[in-house]
């Protein structure tokens, strides 16, 4: 006959066992749940049958993945890209933008420009680049950056020469390195005004179907007939250190020259723009290319002492995300290029990188949630539930980011999808099926 005491020892033990299997059987369960949610939404659509697709969906309080299929594949990412530039600002470029660097000697200011793209440009109302100028006027010398890149990205698409997603990289940015054209009754509007002359009109400005291009190796913006009218256009202008300059001058209406002179040796200061994370959110939300490939120039100008993005990439490679369990082939800071590859589980690795080195209120404040930015019209019933990035190319929808469901689990999630023959619309809603099904169910 058993006493108490041993018949309750066995009681605990099955208990313990019992818990234990339940809560295994519960897991197992999940995991099947959202497999055949996977299925249903995205791998089983004639959406998606003839794309490549990859998706990780990982449980941050677990630890493990919850659903993996093709994870560990490389795809083009598209605008994901952009997240490995936005982790690497948020680390190294501090609370606030470097606009520039300085040497002071009396009145005199040595001035090096750091590729600050904030200048001049419309998003940003404060100019504390400007206020100095303006303050130091006559006493500031601008000698020429620390620049090894050029002008586009690796594997960039050549004849997107005037499209407004692709401006030219450079050292010292104005105006977002676009000119904006502005069609008001029968004139036009042009900012930097310095390109005024540079508008040839082909076609009668009062017709309705006119529109704007560039030449290819000019900067000679001509006005013809369209197929549509332009209400207002954005067309990047080919930059070089004396123009941008020129511009600069020419806003400032105060005599600004550059020079090559070696300049002797310092303590270069840092002088302030914009807060980073101001950058960062426009930079997320709106999916804008030249501020990547800017911020990503700063980061280079931070680490190394020179801008260049293949310098800094492989410097970021060997050592912020060398722990990542595929080694991405990295091409620029946007994800313009097609030559970028990179998994589910790195993107899923960096984000996870991301929560642990940083406050979750800033991750939020950076990335969009449902139905705001380029998810706007997406997930309009889960703001607060989902903070992602969205990647668009021809053939190519990509979204990595973080979820939180109904019963407060969080998970962190890519889903990408390649050469599909579908429209992207499809593809997101199909994305977005399986994503908010995790969100209501588990």
């Amino acid at each position: 006959m058993r006493s108490g005491k041993t018949q309750y020892r066995i009681y605990t033990l099955c208990s313990s066992c019992f818990l234990l299997f339940a809560l295994v059987f519960s897991s197992c369960s999940v995991e099947k749940k959202i497999s055949k949610q996977a299925r249903q939404n995205i791998l089983n659509d004639n959406s998606f049958t003839a794309a490549h697709t990859g998706i990780a969906l990982y449980d941050v309080a677990a630890g493990k993945y919850a659903y993996q299929y093709q994870s560990n594949k490389y795809f083009v990412p598209a605008s994901n890209t952009k997240l490995l530039a936005c982790y690497a600002a948020m680390k190294y470029l501090g609370d606030s933008i470097t606009a520039f660097q300085y040497i002071k000697d009396g009145d005199e200011y040595t001035v090096r420009f750091t590729a600050d793209p904030t200048l001049l440009h419309p998003d940003f109302k404060q100019q504390p680049v400007v206020d100095f100028f303006k303050k130091n006027s006559g006493n500031i010398t601008i000698v020429s950056p620390s620049w090894q890149s050029r002008k586009y990205g690796s594997g960039w698409a050549w004849n997107d020469y005037d499209a407004d997603y692709m401006p030219e990289r450079s050292a010292m940015p104005v105006y977002g390195n676009v000119v904006h054209f502005e069609k008001k009754g029968n004139n036009v509007i042009v900012i930097p005004k310095n390109f005024k002359d540079s508008l040839y009109l082909l076609a009668d400005t009062r017709s309705s179907n006119v529109q704007i291009g560039r030449k290819e190796n000019a900067n000679i913006f001509e006005l013809k007939k369209g197929k549509s009218a332009f209400a207002a256009t954005d067309i990047p202008f080919i930059t070089s250190n004396d123009l941008n300059v020129e511009l600069l001058s020419d806003t400032l209406h105060q005599e600004l020259t550059l020079t090559d002179a070696e300049v002797a040796n310092g303590h270069w200061h840092s002088f302030k723009s914009q807060p980073t994370d101001s950058l960062l959110k426009i930079m997320m939300h709106r999916s804008d290319n030249f501020f990547a490939e800017q911020t990503l120039l700063m980061v280079s100008q931070q680490l190394l002492g020179v801008m260049s993005d293949a310098k800094v990439i492989d410097t970021l490679l060997k050592s912020d995300y060398a722990s990542f369990p595929q080694k991405p082939r990295w091409a620029d800071g946007s994800g313009l290029s097609r030559y970028n590859l990179i998994s589910p589980e790195d993107f899923v690795t960096l984000l996870a990188k991301m929560k642990n080195d940083f406050s979750w209120n800033r991750i939020t404040g950076i990335l969009q949630t449902g139905n705001e930015g380029t998810l706007t019209g997406l997930y309009k019933n889960y703001s607060g539930k989902i903070y992602a990035k969205t990647g668009t190319l021809n053939g190519v929808v990509a979204l990595s980011g973080f979820i939180t469901t109904n019963k407060g689990k969080q998970y962190i999630f890519s889903v990408m999808v390649n050469a599909h023959q579908s429209s992207a619309s499809n593809i997101r809603k199909g994305i977005e099926k399986f994503l908010s099904g995790v969100m209501d169910k588990y």
